[in-house]
């Protein structure tokens, strides 16, 4: 992308020299598609947060799957990268979710609290977002409020899963538990914020495997 970018730009200052002006804004625009499309990230794993998440909840599944080497990106939902969280602590995400490039990850996890699952709930790019990776059989996984993201998405239907006390009954079509996690098919749910870290052991698993989820659960002196 680098060398067309810059044989673009030669380009450009050949044509002003010819005829006085800039490129037009056709090409102009090109480019910038062009380098839009390059700038995306790649990851096996996107974190969604919004201002108001559930620092916990959102950034033990982050450290987690790196720890288990597991590409990981946060993103962000806000108008810029920069996030704070249900109690004040503010984050860097990695990316605004115009830069993510789902067709390389396999999870999309979303983090719990409020306001933040709330504004997880009105965007309108997630949630055709996760429609899109349900289908494609990709996984999805959210815990404590944020399941009921995915109850009103439809995307419980049939389905076992659990939430935070209270929001059961925003959790349509599914048949609803209290367990600390649940698995149904490619839908991974979790209670809240005193569950997270079986939550995230159970997304490695998923994504590596199950030795390799017990093993990280040795190393940090969990179980």
């Amino acid at each position: 992308m680098g060398n067309v970018t810059a044989k673009m730009r030669q380009w450009n200052v050949c044509q002003r020299k010819k005829t006085g002006h800039w490129m037009d804004i056709g090409v102009k625009t090109a480019v910038k598609e062009m380098e839009r499309q390059v700038s995306k990230t790649m990851a096996e794993a996107y974190v969604f947060l919004a201002d108001g998440f559930e620092e916990i909840e959102g950034l033990t599944v982050v450290d987690l799957l790196r720890r288990a080497g597991i590409e990981t990106q946060m993103v962000s939902i806000m108008e810029g990268t920069a996030i704070t969280g249900s109690h004040g602590i503010r984050l860097e995400a990695d990316l605004t979710f115009d830069g993510i490039d789902a067709d390389t990850a396999r999870l999309f996890v979303l983090p719990g609290g409020m306001p933040g699952t709330k504004y997880l709930g009105s965007h309108e790019g997630l949630a055709a977002l996760l429609k899109e990776q349900m289908k494609a059989g990709k996984k999805i996984a959210a815990i404590c409020a944020a399941p009921s993201v995915l109850g009103g998405l439809g995307l419980l239907n049939g389905r076992t899963a659990t939430s935070y006390p209270g929001f059961e009954g925003q959790l349509t079509g599914a048949a609803v538990t209290a367990n600390p996690v649940e698995v149904s098919g490619n839908v991974t749910t979790s209670r809240g914020m005193g569950t997270a870290i079986p939550f995230a052991l159970e997304l490695v698993a998923q994504m590596r495997d199950r030795k390799a989820a017990d093993q990280l659960a040795e190393s940090i002196i969990y179980g």
